[in-house]
């Protein structure tokens, strides 16, 4: 009987961890090329918007069944040089601030999210001109299938990153200092 009783408690444990190992999961997830990435700006003469859709990202996702529950690890990466605004001037001199001969890459690493349902808090930290600092802001999620879109933005200033707001016309235009860095970054699982 005592073997018997002791049977039985294995496969109940067994049952059990295999029974919780199924209901969260972490699953691989990369980003899509529809997701966007942009630095929107401003200067004496006008505002400015500078988008890329060439960013590349993957993360490990907790998930429960099909459902988002959180995220274990997640980091985005674009070239600086992906960015355009349409303006050839604007750009290169934004290229020329951010140092892009140097420091190639603008990446966002997520050390945080909290929330629930559609609404999320994010922190991390983004590496702008090879300057890393910390950054907090709230993000929408939304499921479509599998695939998880998330939005948001960061409102902060070019002299956080350590970058000299650029000028041109011999410094009759000047860049403002504030920024706002927003993003719709679309996750798939990975295959």
């Amino acid at each position: 009987m005592k073997q018997y009783r002791f049977w039985i408690t294995g496969v109940m444990v067994l049952t059990l961890v295999f029974a919780s190992s199924q209901v969260f999961s972490q699953v691989k997830y990369t980003l899509t090329p529809a997701s966007e990435m942009k630095i929107s700006g401003g200067s004496t003469l006008h505002d400015w918007d500078m988008t890329s859709n060439s960013a590349k990202g993957e993360g490990q996702f907790v998930m429960e069944g099909s459902q988002f529950k959180g995220i274990k690890s997640l980091r985005v990466q674009m070239e600086a040089e992906t960015l355009k605004s349409g303006t050839r001037g604007l750009d290169n001199n934004a290229y020329k601030a951010l140092d892009t001969k140097k420091h190639k890459d603008v990446v966002f690493t997520l050390k945080e999210i909290t929330g629930s349902g559609s609404s999320y808090q994010a922190k991390g930290d983004f590496t702008v001109a090879g300057v890393t600092k910390p950054a907090s802001f709230p993000v929408k999620m939304t499921q479509s299938g599998s695939n998880l879109t998330f939005e948001g933005s960061f409102d902060t200033k070019l002299t956080y990153f350590s970058i000299d707001p650029p000028t041109a016309l011999m410094g009759t235009v000047k860049t403002r200092d504030e920024i706002t860095i927003s993003f719709k970054s679309i996750f798939q699982p990975s295959k």
